[in-house]
């Protein structure tokens, strides 16, 4: 591989490659929905969040874990601190009435991540 000072100036990477990020674990909250329709109803905000996030460049990567009793998804933000993704969070109607709750942490990883909404744009045949 070559390096392309061009791309990593646009992804923000340092000169390893890497830039920082804050990770979002989403838990199981202690909201639960009243109806099926309500479930549905904030779910539908979830995505559209997920959505309109990665589409602002601030969603880097999001997905949810498999069946488990704690842990239900992840959010990796495009931001450098705690209180700027506090801030995305608070957006998301699951998260504002505790259907997730949420831990914090910083992370560090490849600037590469950044170009993941744009490749799934291309393999995506259904969209949420």
């Amino acid at each position: 591989p070559v390096y392309d000072s061009v791309l990593a100036k646009k992804l923000g990477a340092d000169e390893y490659g890497m830039k920082s990020y804050v990770m979002v674990l989403l838990k199981t909250g202690t909201y639960k929905p009243k109806s099926k329709n309500e479930s549905d109803s904030l779910f539908r905000g979830h995505m559209d969040n997920i959505i309109s996030l990665a589409n602002a460049g601030k969603l880097a990567l999001a997905g949810p874990f498999g069946k488990n009793d704690l842990y239900r998804g992840l959010f990796i933000f495009n931001v450098k601190t705690i209180d700027e993704a506090k801030l995305l969070c608070e957006k998301d109607p699951a998260i504002k009435i505790n259907l997730f709750a949420v831990d914090y942490l910083p992370w560090y990883g490849s600037a590469a991540v950044m170009q993941v909404n744009d490749i799934h744009k291309t393999i995506e045949k259904k969209s949420h």
